[in-house]
């Protein structure tokens, strides 16, 4: 249990999983019906890019401050949002210097598109990582923060009362049986909630990966993935956000919105959007 994610926040794979999150929000959001929201392996909550971690791998240049730099003329309405998102949380912190200086993770990006009334519960087992989170969310009672397995909690909360959820589960993949972890967790989540919205990432590097992807593609996802090229072995060359039931037209938002993020971080980067087959069941949209 070493993983720190600020050492990589605002990588390229933040790009993937915060695009997608923002935009799984922004449509989940705009039925008036509540929604309960999980995060299962949450992070700290917000980084500081300036910090000795981010500092000492660098990931942020070539990932969101690139990106923060694009043109925004063409820039799909999708990584427009998601932008915007960042900008907001780094502007709490007051004026910068003209670049980003803090970064939200995934708990602050869902806590700010939620409205009145929904919910949302965040875990993280790691006790330095959950107590920044829960630092980060002091005095907000929207937001209830759990030192907890996120896998154990998955059982403990679903089905969410609200009947409407989107589950993110981004794993560190420290352990060993991580995979079959997730794929327990994910099968019995999905015994008990089948219309939730569940975005999983993973890590693709190895053989394990590709059979974990076999196992995936039986849930029907909607499978995001981006690749870098020429990074030096060891490091997190491609990664992908498996989205099972995703709400209508998300798709369509990330075939836009993903290949062009790649086109700015540089050249061989790449972006790939797999639908499930067409024989597969309909998807539900999370009403």
């Amino acid at each position: 249990m070493n993983y720190r994610h600020g050492y990589h926040a605002g990588n390229f794979a933040d790009l993937l999983k915060h695009t997608a999150l923002c935009e799984l929000l922004r449509l989940l959001t705009a039925k008036d019906k509540k929604l309960f929201v999980l995060d299962t392996h949450a992070g700290a909550g917000g980084y500081d890019l300036a910090g000795s971690q981010a500092r000492r791998t660098g990931e942020a240049g070539a990932g969101i401050v690139r990106l923060a730099a694009a043109s925004r003329s063409g820039m799909p309405a999708a990584v427009a949002r998601y932008l915007a998102a960042v900008a907001a949380y780094d502007r709490k912190f007051g004026p910068s210097d003209g670049g980003l200086r803090r970064y939200p993770g995934s708990p602050r990006l869902v806590r700010a598109a939620l409205r009145p009334g929904d919910r949302f519960v965040v875990c993280e087992l790691h006790p330095e990582e959950a107590l920044a989170l829960k630092r980060e969310f002091a005095g907000d009672r929207a937001v209830e923060v759990r030192q907890a397995d996120g896998y154990k909690v998955l059982k403990a909360l679903l089905p969410p009362v609200e009947r409407r959820g989107l589950v993110l589960i981004d794993p560190p993949f420290e352990a060993t049986d991580e995979y079959e972890r997730l794929l327990r967790a994910l099968r019995q989540a999905i015994r008990r909630f089948a219309t939730g919205c569940y975005a999983v990432w993973y890590p693709i590097k190895d053989d394990n990966a590709a059979v974990f992807a076999r196992e995936l593609a039986g849930f029907k996802p909607l499978a995001l993935e981006m690749a870098l090229h020429g990074i030096e072995p060891g490091k997190l060359a491609a990664c992908a956000l498996a989205v099972i039931n995703p709400p209508w037209r998300f798709e369509e938002a990330m075939r836009e919105a993903l290949p062009w993020i790649a086109a700015q971080l540089g050249p061989g980067v790449r972006a790939t959007v797999s639908a499930p087959p067409a024989s597969a069941p309909a998807r539900a949209s999370g009403a």
